[in-house]
């Protein structure tokens, strides 16, 4: 088999012995720097792993090969493209639901002990007591999606002792969200969850709850959100711009997020640690070796 890794996706020794005994591989360290030199690479490999940059500009020209990536999402894929070219894809389901889930958590205490106006505070008054913030201990929390990483968040929840209430397919949302003091936004894009968080769902939330989210911003309306902030529905919002460029801090979205005193706000990383990285790895070897003895899995159909 001659498989090619296009882009360096810091495999330890350990995965880098596993890939060779599957075949003839070649390491191609950096991400080419054009699309057609991602295809050069590519065209001739039975197996491929790559990153976002190429396969989305290159799928519809490549034929009879297998790809996986290290990750959860790759946006633009037509699948009916892909069966017409005998392409399987897979992806790697769950391996930043550790890292997704820690930042969630940290979301949470800083939005219900607010954390961050404590952190190198030097204009406390002197001899007046801090605000008393809030303990998450018995809080109510609702978490959209029971997939991987809702499910860990709220094995993480529990141990918080909140209290967990999970929003599935067919459930009745309103009814999920309506005792939540804070809501976690864990949904994956989809016909059913595309506009789902609209100004009626934000509008219909317990007043001064909390709501935090890690996902594409075509779930939710972030201006009924911001709405439901200026009018003291919501006391407080976290958002990892999922939609945006790992890292963009000059967006418009997270501009316009950043200005918000409410809302706390980063560039896309709640899923950037370690542990992501090493997860992902694995679940490509998994599943070229899978793919190899003939059971394919975590297969985008």
């Amino acid at each position: 088999m001659q498989i090619v890794i296009i882009r360096n996706f810091d495999f330890t020794p350990k995965q880098i012995e596993r890939l060779k005994k599957l075949g003839d591989v070649k390491f191609y360290g950096d991400s080419p720097i054009t699309k057609e030199e991602w295809l050069n690479i590519a065209k001739e490999a039975d197996i491929i792993c790559s990153g976002n940059f190429g396969l989305k500009y290159n799928l519809n020209k490549l034929k009879n090969v297998f790809i996986t990536y290290p990750f959860v999402a790759l946006d633009g894929i037509n699948i009916e493209q892909l069966k017409r070219n005998n392409i399987t894809l897979a992806n790697s389901p769950g391996c930043n639901k550790d890292a997704v889930s820690e930042w969630v958590i940290s979301m949470i205490l800083n939005l219900f002990r607010k954390f961050p106006q404590f952190i190198k505070n030097n204009n406390l008054p002197k001899g007046e007591m801090p605000e008393i913030t809030q303990s998450i201990k018995n809080k109510n929390i609702t978490i959209l999606g029971k997939g991987n990483i809702g499910s860990r968040v709220g094995k993480l929840c529990e141990t918080f002792g909140m209290n967990i209430v999970f929003f599935e397919r067919g459930d009745n949302l309103l009814e999920k969200v309506k005792n939540a003091d804070m809501i976690v936004n864990c949904l994956s894009p989809n016909e059913g969850t595309v506009n789902l968080l609209n100004k009626n769902f934000f509008f219909s939330l317990k007043k001064d709850s909390y709501f935090i989210t890690f996902t594409k911003k075509e779930i939710y309306n972030s201006d009924a959100m911001i709405e439901a902030l200026d009018k003291n529905i919501l006391s407080g919002v976290a958002d990892d711009c999922a939609s945006e460029i790992v890292g963009d801090i000059y967006n418009d979205y997270y501009q316009k997020l950043l200005k918000h005193k409410k809302i706390l706000v980063t560039p896309h990383i709640a899923w950037s640690a370690d542990s992501s990285i090493y997860n992902g790895n694995e679940m490509v070897i998994d599943n070229i070796e899978a793919w190899i003895n003939g059971c394919p899995q975590n297969l985008i159909e």
